[in-house]
């Protein structure tokens, strides 16, 4: 595996309840660096990024807020998440909220353009993320991201997309929170959406191998976005979003060692921990403990914690 390089995305903007920004800093604290390096990887950590001027955008949705800096953030990810992958590396994104994909799936989509290669995205999360500036009633642009990288209209402030990713390239998994508007425009493109009832009839392994195949059939690029918010809130408080009925910690875990086995994820984003709202840590440690598992770690090599 290529070594893997940290970047740091302090986001706040996407949405309106503050503390994601401290994501970064908690998942270094939580020991992500030392996780990735037991596991034989190099490593190195671009430290976090910051924006420097804001572009001169709008939107005619008057419910929109933070669009300039949203924009600014994306084009920033976009150009270093290419640069990671143009330097051979595995891209860590350390968010921040879900906007951030607005930027990190948009370099790695510039990037296998280049290679001539497909880009996959697997999207682990509750919500769909599906509506676009025009559409959202909440004005929260991390509910935008993959209606963006889909190829829908009305992106119109933001760096056109590389090259918009087909519904069979997209498996979005463990969702249960999606709004009619959503769900329509996602039916139009015919996605995959593996809901927490297809995982309850089918189970994870075959819905994601089957994926899986995809990638690989294709040779593709996958990009993989995990927001806390897949995860059960209660494994995993630390996230403004909660929807009961998420992904237990076996499950999460088998999920992350199936990828690690297919060898095919390039690129990964880490979105929605908010510290603030987190209990004594352990939604940032489970977050770099699926990290491990990703890197190659095993059940059986999981310390016994004390009762």
């Amino acid at each position: 595996m290529p070594k893997c390089i940290l970047i740091g995305a302090p986001i706040d903007s996407g949405q309106k309840r503050a503390g994601c920004l401290m994501g970064p800093a908690a998942y270094r604290v939580a020991g992500i660096a030392h996780e990735i390096g037991a596991e034989g990887h190099g490593i190195e950590d671009w430290g976090d990024l910051a924006l420097s001027d804001l572009p001169d955008v709008s939107c005619p949705n008057p419910v929109v807020h933070d669009l300039a800096e949203t924009v600014a953030w994306a084009r920033l990810l976009m150009d270093k998440v290419d640069d990671a992958l143009s330097e051979g590396g595995f891209p860590i994104i350390l968010g921040g909220d879900h906007s951030l994909a607005l930027g990190s799936a948009a370099g790695a989509a510039a990037y296998a353009a280049r290679q001539n290669r497909p880009l996959f995205l697997l999207w682990l999360d509750a919500h769909s993320d599906f509506h676009t500036p025009l559409t959202t009633t909440s004005g929260n642009l991390h509910g935008t991201p993959l209606a963006y990288i889909a190829g829908r209209e009305g992106f119109d402030a933001f760096p056109p997309f590389p090259l918009a990713v087909p519904a069979h390239r997209i498996c979005m998994f463990g969702i249960r929170s999606v709004d009619p508007a959503e769900q329509a425009a996602m039916q139009e493109r015919d996605i995959a959406i593996n809901d927490m009832r297809v995982i309850d009839e089918r189970g994870l392994v075959a819905p994601l191998r089957e994926f899986l195949d995809r990638v690989r059939a294709e040779s593709g690029m996958l990009h993989v976005s995990l927001d806390v918010d897949f995860l059960d809130p209660s494994i995993a408080p630390a996230v403004g979003t909660t929807v009961p009925g998420g992904a237990t910690f076996r499950e999460a875990h088998l999920v992350m060692e199936l990828l690690h086995e297919s060898g095919l994820v390039t690129s990964l984003d880490l979105v929605e921990l908010n510290p603030f709202l987190d209990d004594r840590g352990m939604t940032a440690r489970l977050m770099v403990d699926l990290v491990g598992s990703l890197m190659g770690k095993k059940v059986f090599d999981r310390p016994t914690r004390s009762k």
